[in-house]
């Protein structure tokens, strides 16, 4: 096996004038191997440096996640007339700006919307604030469930969380390499349109460089996903920024294509300014007054992401309404409610 990875690693790892890419079933192969440790610890960090450097394809990216399905969990489809919403958000969390994401998943479960987050601790290269430490702060805990439990949270509530050090611990062992490496791997890319559910979703990733839509898209296509959004949100996630417009794709049954989507903050009403990232003990007491319905500055950034996601996943006409859908969410304590929903 060792042999067979080692021409993995001599296909990307040959200079920019000679390497070659990977085909979707040599990508979904290494993938395997290396959360198998079937290759050796050095083959591994020399092949997801090499990786890096070449910059991965589609095709590619398409066979990591073909490992990811045949090895990783997976949430069971539950009933609901709309594709569910799958938020892909950087494993390696926030250091600069408030994250609005939880607030909005509770908004769109409030309205009917289910939606699926994933992601772990604190992770290499940046350890900023992850997921589940927001969601730890307002009073829920995903570490402990085991998947059959989180499946039951979902089925009740219209919110899952995978949490993979507990539903896919193979993915732990490769953390260590990216520590030591110091850089993201593709793998980082690839996580973020992981689709951990059995049915029809819509898959919505951040992203931060443009040619990474171009990569997502192949991907995605290949893996038959038809519904998709891509964000170049705050630090790479998919919250909307209020500092400038916010570039967002849409995939189209009309064209293949990307239906470009360029938001002004300010044509909404939205002072061009994000919310800066303080202790978590600030940004869980700040949440806990959206939920309560507060005014303040990250009521502003709920608002203005809310309004977005409940028009683009089909429930507001348009985003203004959107916009005034999730001020009524907010006022009226059902968002609140979700949360505490969640929590029992």
């Amino acid at each position: 096996m060792t042999n067979i990875f080692r021409e993995f690693i001599q296909k990307v790892g040959s200079g920019s004038h000679t390497s070659e890419n990977l085909t979707r079933a040599e990508a979904a192969t290494a993938m395997k191997m290396m959360l198998l440790a079937e290759a050796t610890p050095a083959q591994i960090g020399a092949f997801l440096i090499a990786h890096r450097i070449k910059r991965p394809t589609g095709e590619e990216l398409a066979g990591m996640l073909d490992a990811y399905d045949e090895l990783g969990p997976k949430l069971q489809p539950i009933k609901t007339e709309k594709p569910l919403i799958v938020l892909g958000i950087p494993y390696d969390g926030r250091t600069r700006t408030a994250p609005i994401n939880i607030i909005t998943a509770l908004l769109l479960a409030a309205a009917g919307q289910p939606v699926i987050m994933h992601g772990g601790n604190r992770y290499p290269t940046k350890y900023g604030l992850p997921l589940i430490e927001i969601w730890q702060g307002l009073g829920v805990d995903w570490t402990n469930l085991p998947l059959i439990q989180t499946q039951q949270v979902f089925e009740q509530t219209g919110i899952g969380f995978i949490y993979t050090p507990t539903h896919f611990p193979l993915t732990q062992t490769l953390w260590e390499y990216r520590d030591q490496l110091g850089k993201r791997p593709p793998l980082a890319t690839m996580e973020l349109i992981w689709c951990p559910y059995a049915g029809d979703a819509h898959i919505i990733p951040g992203f931060v460089h443009p040619p990474t839509e171009a990569m997502f898209q192949t991907a995605l296509d290949l893996q038959g996903v038809k519904k998709y959004t891509f964000v170049k949100g705050l630090e790479g996630s998919c919250d909307l920024p209020r500092d400038r417009t916010a570039i967002i794709g849409l995939s189209s049954s009309k064209t293949p294509e990307l239906e470009r989507l360029h938001l002004a903050p300010r044509e909404y009403g939205f002072i061009t300014k994000n919310v800066p990232l303080g202790t978590t003990e600030e940004l869980i007491k700040n949440m806990q007054s959206v939920l309560a319905g507060e005014p303040s500055e990250l009521m502003q950034t709920a608002l203005w992401n809310g309004g977005f996601y409940l028009w683009n996943s089909g429930i507001s006409p348009d985003i203004q309404a959107g916009i005034d859908k999730a001020r009524e969410l907010f006022s009226s304590g059902l968002v609140g409610t979700k949360l505490r929903e969640l929590i029992s």
